[in-house]
């Protein structure tokens, strides 16, 4: 009981002023994920071998990853694919050469360098794959694939659209038609498109996320050209296409148009959005910290000979609205139990 019965009512005031002053925490969700599984094995030695830094879902998921190797005790290097699939398979060469641990694909399929995986297969070396495939879990030769569901991030950024209060809507879709999870992606915003009374599926254009910051300029106007005023809507697969398209709408005095990503939810484009002064309003982001510690957790159980955790994370939807409640986006993560639950797992806590 309060010894000065006086101040009571300034003591609820006060409490009820900071939650309602106090920005959005979306790190208040319970966790989800694995709460057991085997310790961390020692000194292991693994390659995060990248798609393109470019694409900001692939470097944070990294940096996350590189994170948990830290604390769970073992050495990570990288390769920077840069966007090249002859790169990519020199350097999944190079890495079988240098006799790791284990190797994570960062953001491609292992469709085209199956020869490269099956010595992997033969030399006992155990592949994560994190976007490696179109939906999580295990695939081909991969011990496991980390990823959101592509159909639910799909669903979310394109009812975020239909759903944004516009009589009449119009959509390009970006696309990259070298990646399996980008074409669910994309043949789902298709068909709920399709299904939508009010809106118009104007074109999918398949422009290559490595080539994007080149591409993307040029296309703005030869689209506003052919379809004007009919284009309200952009819909892409990833945030890296709207990086160089507010400069060319602007220019074209397309300022109308609303632009939504389906991915990945990268530190650039929080930034981006949060300001206000950008047409991309909304990104479907994935949890790439917990990600990118559970990368650690499915490599720990190949190593210890257990099954995969079985568990996928759930995306969420950043808007400008949201995201301008929250304060350091350095930080911002949906959960943050993420890493408790795995120092426990590891017995580093």
């Amino acid at each position: 009981m309060y010894k000065n019965s006086n101040m009571l009512p300034f003591r609820f005031l006060f409490i009820f002023l900071l939650f309602f002053f106090y920005p959005l925490n979306l790190q208040a969700e319970e966790w989800k994920g694995p709460t057991d599984g085997p310790k961390a094995m020692k000194s292991k030695y693994i390659v995060f071998v990248a798609s393109d830094f470019k694409n900001g879902g692939v470097l944070g998921v990294y940096k996350a990853a590189e994170n948990a190797a830290e604390e769970i005790g073992w050495k990570i290097r990288t390769f920077d694919g840069e966007g090249n699939p002859e790169r990519l398979r020199k350097g999944l060469i190079d890495t079988l050469e240098s006799r790791p641990d284990g190797i994570v694909l960062g953001g491609f399929q292992p469709d085209d360098y199956r020869e490269v995986l099956a010595l992997a297969r033969k030399a006992k070396i155990p592949v994560v794959g994190w976007h490696a495939s179109e939906n999580p879990g295990a695939y081909y030769d991969l011990f496991v694939n980390i990823s959101t569901d592509p159909i639910i991030v799909a669903k979310m950024a394109t009812d975020y659209i239909i759903n944004s209060g516009k009589e009449k809507i119009g959509v390009i879709i970006f696309n990259d038609s070298r990646f399996a999870i980008a074409n669910a992606k994309t043949e789902q915003m298709k068909d709920i498109l399709i299904k939508c009374e009010k809106c118009k599926l104007l074109s999918v254009e398949d422009i290559p996320l490595s080539k994007a910051d080149i591409l993307v300029p040029d296309a703005v106007p030869r689209l506003n050209a052919k379809y004007g005023a009919e284009w309200t809507h952009s819909l892409a697969i990833n945030d890296y296409y709207y990086i160089k398209m507010d400069s060319p709408l602007k220019s074209i005095n397309r300022k109308d148009i609303i632009n939504v990503a389906a991915g990945d939810g990268g530190l650039k484009a929080f930034k981006r959005i949060k300001s206000g002064e950008s047409q991309q309003i909304a990104t479907v982001g994935e949890p790439l910290n917990a990600q990118g510690w559970q990368i650690i957790d499915e490599m720990n159980r190949a190593f210890s000979g257990e099954k995969p955790s079985g568990y996928v994370s759930t995306p969420i939807l950043f808007s400008t609205e949201s995201l301008k409640k929250i304060v350091g986006l350095e930080a911002l993560e949906v959960n943050t139990h993420y890493k408790d639950a795995y120092l426990k797992i590891w017995n580093k806590k």
